[in-house]
């Protein structure tokens, strides 16, 4: 008899299979919705960024009761929950970077951060797209008012009319992600005209769509004898014909001409050219550029300022910043004023300055002056001679005298040389230290000159060197074209 077969051995039991997580992909399913929903514009990026800042950690809680009920299915089943794994690792944790670089973006003021860095709204949107809409508003202007206008973004620009009325020229820029959201960001935003008493104001209104952008042109034409007063937050700002006084305050190009009254600019950053004034001009703040020309008033400007261009000024001229305190009677000439340089001619004292590192360059001067430097040169052309009194360190002193001026001189240098082309002027020098004393002609203003580690010279203002002009190199003629049927004589070298 054969035995029996033995019965197979029995299969090995193989542990549950470990399902997968379903918390990754569902999260990214939700953020391809949001994504899906700016695409179509259903809602605004603005808006999005805005609720993704706020509600961010909900994604995380979504993902850990995901994980905690696959963990209780798991232990229900006797099976091993779902790990996270390293992809889920990497979403996580680059989840929780955009939360919180969403939320600390959420809490910055960007417009202010515009103004900053100087970047026009007009010109760079991140999102969405610009509309333009243009509109009429007239009104009466009552007699001897005055007007006032206010501006969030956008220029201002203040005409003479001929009539009686006031009429406002409206460019709007509004943008959006759609027509009708643009629509209705316009309506909101209108600009007014109110009356009170003998106060006319024009308001861009841009605040009414709130943090929206919306940037506001306004082309006002009033009558000529009305006072003005614009404050804009940033916009080019320009008034031309006033008889009135006139005040700007803002953020960009600020021009005023053809003025009869006082003008008052405060400048945040930019640049103001302002001419053919009757009255006193007042300039504040900080910026690039202020430019002055053609003033019957006293011009004040204080603050800090990259250039200073002054020209043809009737009455004292007073700047005064951190680095340079200057005045001046009148500039029937011009002067530029820069972080190196100071330049002007033809003007006339008192001249009084208080700098450093700057090289200055007077030329045509009369009456008074004093300077005080350091590192910079000093030079100085007098015209009529007054009382002169200069100081300066690291760097030379030269000044140019007319040739029959009489005067008294005082001049003291160390670590420095004397120079002088005035014979009577007595020069002696000991070690590095030199000094010149003496009564030129009949005596007259007291010139005191000081010098630590520079030279110094007085010179006649004939001494100064004119290069002349270059004459002008004729043309090469042309050659000669032979007669027609003559033939050239051959020659050899």
């Amino acid at each position: 008899m054969s035995s029996p077969a033995a019965p197979p051995p029995p299969s090995p039991v193989l542990p549950p299979r470990r399902r997968r997580s379903i918390a990754g992909p569902l999260v990214l399913i939700i953020l391809g919705v949001i994504f899906l929903l700016g695409n179509m514009r259903v809602v605004s990026w603005q808006q999005l960024g805005d609720l993704f800042a706020r509600f961010w950690p909900l994604l995380i809680i979504l993902w850990g009761v995901i994980k905690l009920i696959e963990y209780q299915q798991a232990q229900k089943e006797g099976t091993r929950a779902p790990g996270i794994g390293g992809g889920g690792i990497f979403l996580l944790i680059v989840l929780i970077l955009l939360g919180l670089a969403a939320t600390q973006a959420s809490h910055v003021n960007w417009r202010e951060l515009g103004d900053q860095i100087d970047v026009d709204d007009g010109n760079f949107q991140l999102f969405g797209h610009p509309y333009n809409y243009d509109d009429q508003l007239t009104q009466a202007f009552p007699a001897g008012a005055g007007l006032r206008v206010t501006s969030d973004r956008g220029s201002v620009q203040v005409n003479t009319g001929n009539d009686d009325q006031i009429h406002v020229t409206v460019h709007k820029r509004v943008n959006a992600d759609s027509q009708q959201e643009a629509d209705k960001w316009n309506v909101q935003t209108k600009p007014q005209i109110s009356v009170n008493g003998q106060t006319v104001t024009v308001n861009a209104n841009t605040q009414g769509a709130g943090d929206h952008s919306i940037v506001t042109d306004l082309e006002i034409t009033i009558p000529r004898k009305a006072a003005v007063t614009i404050a804009s937050h940033r916009g080019d700002i320009s008034v031309v014909g006033r008889d009135g006084d006139l005040e700007l305050s803002g953020r960009g190009e600020l021009t005023a001409s053809d003025v009869n009254g006082n003008v008052s600019v405060n400048l945040r950053h930019g640049s103001s050219r302002i001419s053919q004034i009757t009255g006193d001009v007042s300039v504040q703040g900080a910026g690039d550029e202020v430019s002055l020309e053609e003033i019957k008033g006293t011009a004040h400007i204080n603050g800090e300022f990259d250039s200073l261009k002054f020209a043809k000024i009737s009455s004292p001229v007073i700047f005064k910043s951190a680095r340079t305190d200057l005045e001046f009677a009148r500039l029937d000439g011009d002067m530029d004023i820069d972080n190196g340089d100071l330049r002007a001619n033809d003007l006339a004292g008192p001249f009084r300055l208080m700098t450093r590192s700057k090289d200055v360059r007077l030329t045509g001067v009369n009456g008074d002056v004093r300077v005080q430097n350091e590192n910079g040169s000093i030079e100085v052309h007098m015209n009529k001679l007054g009382a002169v009194d200069v100081n300066n360190r690291n760097s030379e002193i030269e000044l140019y005298l007319p040739d029959k001026a009489g005067f008294q001189i005082d001049a003291r240098a160390r670590g420095g040389e004397i120079e002088s082309d005035f014979k009577e002027v007595k020069i002696e020098s000991q070690d590095d230290n030199a000094s010149a004393t003496g009564t030129i002609g009949i005596g007259g203003p007291r010139l005191t000159l000081n010098n630590e580690h520079g030279t110094i010279a007085i010179r006649k203002g004939s001494a100064m060197v004119e290069i002349p002009p270059v004459p002008p190199v004729p043309a090469p003629k042309p050659p000669k074209v032979p007669h027609p049927g003559q033939v050239p004589e051959v020659t050899e070298n």
